[in-house]
């Protein structure tokens, strides 16, 4: 496997601060193909595309591109396709109505007791994929200070909302004391038991997990507010060595991880692929929370696969490996309307006195029925 030369001569030092790895962000043409090498095809699309959605790809991942593959599943997270313009049929700009269920800027409440903070547009990485490129990379959709104050005022007279996912972009965007800021707030409205940390930067800049984000995390799980971590590791090459220094450093810190991997096509919509991603994250102690359906948005069509693949990989997990690693695989619907979980049938047939079972090994087990009308 061959990857790219373009640091070769940057300090251990810079390389491993995130701030290098912010400022160092390939973002233009010429950058990306003197750093990897890009096909005309990808040329053409980067031109295309970059008025649509920026490209920002940090040092460190665009270092995990196999150039020997233009199939790579790095790459084709990270670098513009010109599917990216294709719009289908049902597809939305807003799938998931965040906008609608905003009773104020910057806040999405559509459950009764969660609601989603967009805390900023920036990322370290512009994901293909992402389910927000109405939105993130605009300057314009920024949460100003008001914003924020009028987002946690309502939060604070909710009393329903028990749980706030803090979001964006990636709130690790910001700096550590703006989170502590947001976490500081969080934990002073008593109703609020749980605060969520969306973020990729695990994945895409793991630098970023210095020692003060940790001090900050460890501080606010001193008080009431329990913090979790939520992130997106897609496929086994992201879960590298330096991934699994940031993971421990945030799991030392009383922060539980968990994962939610977006089901993408020509990435890791097979059960090998699945296992191992699996199989790593639990070895890094970050627990398989959500198999994601790619949602109905603009533009990521040609990632979207099957609801058919994505049960075939939860019944080939199931069974086969510790119920750890096997996840929920969930729809988030249209319009506002949630998250269903879908799941293998495992119940055949019923019968007057029995109910009939398949098994992960496809054996069928007749189970008596035992109860009192």
């Amino acid at each position: 496997m061959r990857h790219t030369t373009a640091y070769t001569d940057i300090a251990p030092s810079d390389w491993d601060n995130w701030r290098w790895q912010q400022r160092n962000r390939v973002r233009t043409l010429d950058e990306l193909d003197g750093a990897i090498g890009l096909a005309p095809y990808e040329k053409n699309a980067f031109t295309s595309c970059k008025d649509r959605f920026k490209v920002a790809i940090t040092p460190y991942y665009l270092g995990l591109i196999d150039l020997d593959d233009l199939n790579c599943p790095i790459r084709k997270q990270a670098i513009p396709s010109a599917e990216e313009l294709l719009t289908w049929p049902g597809e939305l700009e807003d799938p998931l109505a965040e906008e609608k269920h905003m009773p104020v800027p910057g806040l999405t409440h559509r459950y009764p007791d969660r609601a989603l903070l967009y805390a900023t547009h920036n990322c370290a990485m512009y994901c293909r994929f992402c389910t927000r490129k109405r939105k993130v990379g605009n300057a314009a959709t920024a949460l100003g200070k008001v914003d924020l104050t009028a987002a946690l005022e309502h939060i604070r007279r909710t009393p329903a909302i028990r749980d706030v996912i803090i979001s964006g972009g990636d709130p690790l965007s910001l700096s550590n004391e703006r989170l502590a800021t947001i976490f500081d707030a969080l934990a002073s409205i008593e109703h609020v038991e749980i605060a969520r940390l969306g973020t990729r930067n695990l994945v895409t800049l793991p630098q970023r997990v210095d020692s003060g984000l940790a001090d900050v995390l460890r501080a606010s799980q001193s008080r009431h507010l329990a913090i979790w971590l939520m992130t997106h590791f897609n496929h086994p090459r992201e879960c590298t060595e330096t991934a699994h220094q940031a993971c421990e450093r945030i799991v030392a810190t009383g922060t539980p991880v968990q994962n939610q991997m977006v089901l993408l096509r020509g990435i890791n919509d097979n059960i090998e692929t699945v296992t191992e991603l699996n199989k790593r994250l639990l070895r890094m102690r970050v627990k398989p929370y959500y198999i994601l359906h790619a949602d109905l948005a603009q533009g990521i069509g040609h990632f979207r696969t099957s609801i058919e693949r994505g049960l075939s990989i939860i019944k080939g997990l199931r069974g086969h490996m510790s119920g750890l690693g096997v996840p929920q695989y969930v729809v988030d619907l249209p319009d506002g309307g949630g998250k269903v979980a879908l799941v293998p049938e495992s119940k055949v047939r019923t019968t007057e006195k029995h109910i009939i079972f398949r098994n992960y090994q496809g054996r069928e087990i007749s189970v008596p029925i035992v109860h009192q009308s």
